[in-house]
């Protein structure tokens, strides 16, 4: 139990929790986000989501290096975030 919860469970938390710190520091810095704020954290959610998914396929595989999760992280939750992400319509003021 000890090596799964090593192995799996406290790797993904951190994953996860990690994108959605990454998707939060992209709505400070990158778009103004106020039509919908939850939208950074939840897609930077999915982002570390999948860059473990995609790490975990590349451990079995081909025996990547630890080091290569927060990166994909950050290269998921970019993606998602910029050039696939949604598209947000500015409103404007009058």
């Amino acid at each position: 139990m000890q090596d799964v919860l090593r192995e799996l469970w406290i790797p993904l938390a951190m994953a996860i929790s990690f994108g959605a710190f990454t998707g939060s520091l992209f709505r400070l810095t990158r778009r103004p986000g106020s039509e919908r704020p939850l939208m950074f954290p939840i897609l930077g959610l999915l982002g570390g989501l999948t860059a473990f998914m995609i790490h975990r396929v590349l451990v079995w595989t081909v025996g990547a290096p630890d080091w290569l999760l927060p990166v994909l992280v950050v290269l998921q939750v970019w993606l998602w975030l910029g050039p696939l992400g949604p598209k947000i319509s500015q409103r404007k003021s009058e």
